[in-house]
């Protein structure tokens, strides 16, 4: 996170501004502008933008982050998105959970990535315009082979059979889709269109008229999911994009699923992870995040040897000599340092929209900042690493708004932090807790 200033890098839109306090004052992670707040992650900066280009250039890449609840997990994976996105990669972040996207069903997670894919020109879900203009790209590499108007729908199935050879030996009905796509497009039946685009989605239940018209059956299963990626990435690669970014955050749920079921998620992660390496996947950029519990316990990844061994990495040097290049990133978290210097770029970002940005530095000064965040860690059982959320939560919407709109407030007569249990996330409630030695929870074999 950042200690300098957010206009270091020229003035910082009025839109951009918005989207990121927006977000702070609802206590989520922005969506957004996290350049005006990163800083601290230099040292994987160069090692993962290596990465984006390698990808980029037709290699696949799986990346883990291991942080502790607070650490900045989340916010990790949408820099590293953002940066992508720069590039002309598509993104699509997916959070994990037991009952909407449980990961040992691969059909889900594909339709929940088609369902939350993003580019730099499109919001989700952008699937039906990469279709279009994947289609598009064809037809004008057929013009400039040199295609007449009358033969142009035959060169541009010629050249959608050759670009998806691979993809029809795992998947054949993606590429026969496709072609019931476009035809139920060419034949102005745009209900049967939409059916079909929903069904390469991964989306179930699609009407059986629409599938019996484009030449499939059924629903996407597990296995042909991961046939539908391949046909994903080869549409976004010949329709101009360098490759996709997908997050799997908040990996670390699977420890609270049935013991069948972790099993089985833990052995779909396996199997992602020897794919991406294989080579299967050209053009993809995979990155899961979670706790060093999921990690190191036994209930986590250490459940299944070989994905322990695919993802073992020596955390036992200073986390200063941490290999960025390495399978898996450690985040060390916030310190109270870290998190006044976070508050007063906030601050500072906030004041370069405010009515009157002096009074904003005056009356929320470095050490009324100070203040409030040894506070809210306070609050929180003295645990800084879990008290940023709320920290710029309380710092947005209960002062530095007041002081923009109320000339006569002054945060140190009128305000006193208060903390419900209502606005706590559970890690946050259990930090809350912790009075006395009787209230530690103590981690005994």
């Amino acid at each position: 996170m950042s200690t300098d200033s957010p206009g270091r890098n020229g003035p910082v839109s009025a839109a951009r501004r918005r989207d990121v306090i927006d977000a702070l004052r609802r206590g989520a992670v922005p969506e957004s502008g996290l350049d005006l707040l990163a800083t601290g992650l230099d040292r994987f900066q160069s090692a993962l933008d290596a990465e984006l280009d390698a990808v980029a250039s037709g290699a696949s890449v799986f990346k883990a982050v291991r942080g502790e609840y607070g650490s900045g997990k989340t916010f990790f994976a949408r820099w590293l998105g953002e940066r992508a996105k720069r590039r002309g990669f598509a993104v699509a972040e997916i959070q994990v959970s037991e009952t909407e996207t449980p990961l040992h069903k691969l059909e889900t997670v594909y339709r929940r990535l088609t369902e939350r894919l993003t580019t730099p020109g499109f919001p989700p879900s952008a699937l039906r315009p990469v279709v279009d203009a994947w289609f598009y790209a064809l037809e004008e590499d057929a013009l400039a082979a040199g295609a007449s108007e009358e033969d142009l729908p035959a060169k541009v199935e010629r050249l959608m059979t050759d670009r998806l050879t691979e993809v029809s030996r795992h998947a054949p009905s993606f590429a026969t889709a496709l072609r019931g796509y476009r035809a139920a497009l060419e034949s102005g039946d745009e209900a049967t269109a939409s059916a079909v685009m929903a069904w390469l989605g991964g989306q179930p239940h699609v009407a059986a008229a629409a599938r019996r018209s484009a030449g499939v059956r059924g629903d996407l299963d597990h296995f042909g999911a991961l046939g539908f990626l391949q046909g994903l990435l080869t549409v976004l690669r010949d329709s101009g994009h360098a490759g996709l970014f997908v997050v799997l955050d908040e990996v670390e749920t699977l420890q609270r699923v049935r013991s069948d079921a972790r099993d089985k998620a833990l052995n779909a992660l396996r199997q992602l992870i020897d794919e991406v390496h294989s080579g299967r996947f050209p053009g993809l950029y995979l990155l899961i995040t979670g706790t060093p519990a999921f990690y190191d316990g036994r209930q986590g990844v250490q459940r299944l040897a070989p994905l322990a061994q695919r993802l073992a990495t020596d955390f036992t040097t200073d986390p200063r000599f941490d290999n960025p290049r390495a399978v898996q990133l450690r985040l060390p978290g916030f310190t109270l340092d870290s998190l006044i210097g976070l508050g007063l770029t906030i601050r500072d970002l906030y004041a370069s929209g405010a009515s009157s940005a002096e009074r904003v530095k005056e009356i929320t000064d470095d050490v009324y900042v100070a203040d409030l965040a040894k506070a809210v860690g306070g609050a929180l059982g003295g645990k800084v690493g879990v008290a940023p959320r709320l920290f710029l939560k309380k710092l947005v919407g209960d002062v530095l708004d007041r002081v923009d709109q109320f000339e006569d407030f002054d945060p140190r007569k009128h305000y006193a932090l208060t903390v419900n249990a209502s606005e706590l996330t559970e890690v946050e409630r259990n930090s809350a807790a912790v009075d006395s030695a009787d209230d530690v929870e103590l981690d005994l074999p």
